[in-house]
């Protein structure tokens, strides 16, 4: 199997935007890798059962975090994002290497590291269901040492912040998606921690709820003294709008880090091209143009969507095949590349 080597330039630009910040490391991770063993291994080869390899969730993955930045982790489901994010948490122990945070080691100092951190996932099973959603919070607040008095002024706080005042009195359970995601952020805030893990943090929010809690994130990261957010998501647009490095995951290995900008300059000899046309079915586009993401849309249009080299033919040979197939052109238009560009490149490259 082929892997993709981080540039040599992309490496030094990333750690030239660290050190003319002048910034302090508030998470350092080095030579880090997890691999989950096959259960009841030897007692499936005493049974002469058929038995599965181990999974190599993460390869020496190596990178820091600095204090008050909001650092990126962008990958495919599976490319290891989340066991990253548990492993920091230190709900999960690395097989090799090292995490500090805040200089704190994760195995050594796990209670140290758990007190410097809020841990919001993106399907969280850990709030008790019967209980509701202050009551859940005040529970929590006392686990982390919190008084009553302070801590029903904390959840007021936070219940305001996040616009969940009205589902303070419902049972966890009957909460929607949404407001669970909401209330998941709430209690990593509960002790002000210093470090925030946010693992899709704006799943299942409507729209306006998600440019709330983007505002949010970006507040804190920018409050004195400042939060660092290791941030995890889908939304790549997300992504370049919030974070100042992001980081690219693929099969449990770092495979660039940058910051935004530089790293869509990876993709600058790929554009993708949209085109809307009519007169053919969505089987026989898909047939004529390989490759090609076809769409219906209304009034029987279909919209065909596909990347090429901007110097290439590709675009005119696609045109003219169409043509002859008695598809009719309606509109053309085309998006310079993004961070999902250089995702689909790693993962065509491992």
């Amino acid at each position: 199997m082929s892997s993709t080597v981080l540039p040599t330039d992309l490496t030094q630009s990333a750690s030239s935007v660290a050190s003319e910040q002048n910034t302090t490391t508030a998470i350092s991770i080095s030579n880090l890798s997890k691999t989950y063993p096959v259960p009841f291994r030897r007692l499936r080869a005493f049974f002469r059962l058929q038995s599965k390899q181990p999974v190599e969730a993460l390869r020496d993955v190596s990178f820091e975090v600095e204090t008050g930045e909001i650092f990126g982790l962008i990958g495919r489901n599976g490319a290891g994002k989340t066991t990253l994010t548990k492993i920091v948490a230190t709900l999960v122990q690395p097989t090799t290497g090292k995490v500090s945070v805040q200089g704190y080691d994760s195995v050594d100092d796990d209670e140290a590291v758990r007190r410097q951190i809020g841990l919001a996932t993106a399907e969280e099973r850990s709030f008790y269901w019967r209980l509701n959603a202050e009551q859940n919070l005040i529970f929590f607040a006392r686990l982390n040492g919190l008084s009553d008095r302070n801590a029903k002024q904390r959840i007021r706080d936070l219940f305001a912040q996040l616009e969940l005042e009205e589902v303070a009195r419902r049972r966890f359970g009957e909460l929607s998606t949404g407001n669970k995601q909401r209330l998941a952020v709430a209690r990593a805030l509960l002790a002000q921690p210093p470090v925030l893990l946010l693992d899709e943090p704006t799943r299942s929010l409507d729209p306006l709820a998600a440019v709330r809690m983007r505002d949010l994130i970006k507040k804190l990261s920018r409050q004195t003294p400042p939060v660092t957010i290791l941030f995890t998501s889908h939304n790549l647009t997300e992504v370049e709008t919030l974070c100042r490095r992001v980081a690219v995951i693929s099969q449990g290995r770092i495979r660039a880090i940058d910051t935004p900008s530089n790293l869509r300059r990876l993709t600058s000899g790929v554009e993708r091209v949209h085109l809307v046309i009519s007169g053919i079915t969505a089987d026989r586009a898909t047939r004529i143009v390989e490759g090609a993401v076809v769409e219906p849309k209304e009034s029987g249009l279909l919209r065909l969507s596909f990347t090429r080299e901007p110097s290439d033919q590709q675009l005119d040979e696609t045109i003219r095949a169409l043509h002859r197939n008695g598809a009719k052109l309606v509109d053309i238009d085309t998006e310079p590349p993004t961070l999902l560009d250089l995702l689909e490149r790693y993962e065509k490259a491992s």
